[in-house]
């Protein structure tokens, strides 16, 4: 899940997906407001990312 999550933000953010599927459908004035949602969103799914990663590293080597 962290990692789709991470892929989605990433491409709302760095490529004009949002900005032009709004502006389709007539929410251009809601554009300006994008970064402060995708940019934290996308920080947080990168930690839940690497928290993934770090608990299925730790569980491999207790076992």
């Amino acid at each position: 899940m962290g990692i789709i999550g991470t892929i989605i933000v990433a491409l709302c953010c760095f490529t004009p997906i949002l900005v032009i599927l709004f502006g389709a459908v007539g929410l251009a004035a809601v554009v300006g407001y994008l970064d402060l949602v995708l940019f934290p969103a996308l920080g947080i799914f990168i930690l839940l990312t690497i928290y993934a990663l770090w608990r299925k590293n730790a569980r491999g080597s207790a076992s």
